[in-house]
């Protein structure tokens, strides 16, 4: 199926713009980046996919986004679907380095995606996770390496870092007279912990989300522990140790790993695909007439010395009022950051800080001092003595949803376009993150 624009619509296109491009959008990361419109990015939207994969759910929440009574959208999307979609989309009109190609679906696919994508001289801002596998990692090297010899920007949808819990989380960190320094921790008890729990069953932008079949098989998905484990991993990188380079052999060390699935009954698969059936490709993993996903992963690994664990756990539904969940927990020397979204915080993020000592006179003025410091860049957040610990109360007008921090995302990878280049370290994150979960991956495999 195709869809054409008018050439007087595509002549009227201003040359400064960028040209987007969706490929395949198979998960609906592809859908949220549009949710709002960029004055740096012509509304005229490329859509190339295989028919019947994701693409009306796509259009479906574009539609919506164009016809909201509130700011909405105004996208044109001119769209082709048929088995010769992605050999259309390389040969078609882009503009050298002006064109975006978003790469939302299928992880197993991806690989291939990313690589004819940048060879084809376009830009590429993909979904989590870039590879799922320790060869896709190997590839993964060298289309940085091309998209850096050709002036192309290869960038992955990291949102985490734009939740204010996690920046203000951050800030206090590198308060010496806070939180001291990170301790060491140990192989049992690490330093720095991070953990989330997300549902199959979902509502997007206030729609039942409706999941592909394949979504459900590891060999095209990637296992729990290479998918959502990127967010935690990229989340202690960028906290502890920003803007850093790291040095592969020399600063990250995998000390165990380990994998265990999630069980859906059909009822439950046919809810979140809309299928009436188990897809052949699934056989393997059904036992007594239910599917078993491994969708859930623990790492455990030292970065720069530190003791670290990351742990992704994946449920069916939330229990009513809750939601996705998150855990986090650095120790410094003076104090603990920890942030909670669990019942007693009504489901919310939320950061507190465990000092060593809640009597500490001394630390109590340091960190009323670092705090008003803070509080000049967010006017309105407040600080709430509980027992042993300090709550920062975080006003309702700073809250953002997971939705809303994709379009932050697009602004700064706009901002690393229009300066021709982003920065080293974005790179080194990439890639040490990448090498991270394809690494585990492989040792829960070998059982180890």
């Amino acid at each position: 199926m195709e869809s054409h624009i008018d050439a007087q619509t595509i002549n009227d296109r201003s040359q400064n713009k960028f040209s987007l491009i969706v490929l395949a959008p198979a998960h609906f990361h592809a859908v949220l980046l549009q949710k709002v419109m960029y004055p740096q990015i012509d509304p005229v939207v490329h859509v190339y996919a295989p028919k019947g994969e994701g693409v009306n759910e796509y259009l479906k929440f574009i539609n919506q986004y164009n016809n909201r009574i509130n700011d909405p959208t105004h996208w044109i999307e001119d769209i082709y679907e048929g088995p010769d979609y992605l050999r259309k989309m390389l040969k078609g009109k882009s503009v050298p380095n002006k064109s975006i190609v978003i790469i939302a679906g299928n992880n197993r696919k991806k690989e291939e995606y990313i690589t004819k994508t940048i060879d084809a001289g376009m830009n590429v801002l993909a979904d989590k996770p870039m590879v799922i596998t320790t060869s896709g990692f190997k590839q993964l090297q060298n289309d940085f390496e091309i998209s850096q010899k050709r002036h192309l920007l290869l960038y992955d949808i990291m949102t985490e870092r734009y939740a204010l819990t996690n920046i203000l989380q951050k800030e206090f960190l590198h308060d010496p007279d806070i939180f001291g320094h990170l301790k060491k921790g140990t192989p049992e008890n690490p330093s720095v912990i991070f953990k989330s729990v997300h549902y199959f069953y979902k509502e997007v932008s206030g729609q039942p989300l409706i999941r592909p079949t394949w979504y459900f098989d590891v060999h095209q998905q990637g296992e729990g522990i290479v998918d959502v484990t990127t967010h935690l991993i990229d989340l202690i990188q960028w906290e502890c140790f920003p803007k850093t380079i790291f040095n592969l052999a020399k600063d990250v060390k995998i000390i165990s790993a380990r994998h265990w699935p999630t069980r859906l009954s059909l009822k439950q698969f046919s809810k979140v695909t809309g299928a009436d059936s188990f897809p052949p490709f699934l056989n393997e993993e059904i036992k007594n007439g239910d599917l078993y996903v491994f969708a859930n992963g623990e790492i455990r690994y030292t970065l720069k010395g530190i003791y670290t664990e990351v742990k992704e756990e994946w449920k069916y539904v939330a229990p009513k009022g809750s939601g996705d969940s998150f855990y986090s927990e650095i120790n410094g020397t003076k104090a603990s950051l920890i942030i909670y979204q669990d019942k007693a915080q009504n489901y919310i993020p939320t950061l507190y800080i465990k000092p060593v000592d809640i009597k500490d006179k001394k630390w109590e003025d340091f960190l009323i001092n670092g705090f008003n410091k803070i509080q000049k860049s967010y006017p309105g957040i407040t600080l709430d003595k509980q027992g042993d610990s300090i709550k920062v109360v975080i006003p309702k007008n700073y809250t953002t949803s997971g939705e809303d921090q994709f379009s932050s995302v697009v602004k700064k990878y706009l901002q690393y376009l229009e300066a021709g280049s982003m920065p080293a370290w974005e790179k080194s994150f990439m890639l040490t993150k990448y090498y991270i979960t394809t690494s585990a991956l492989k040792m829960a495999n070998s059982g180890k």
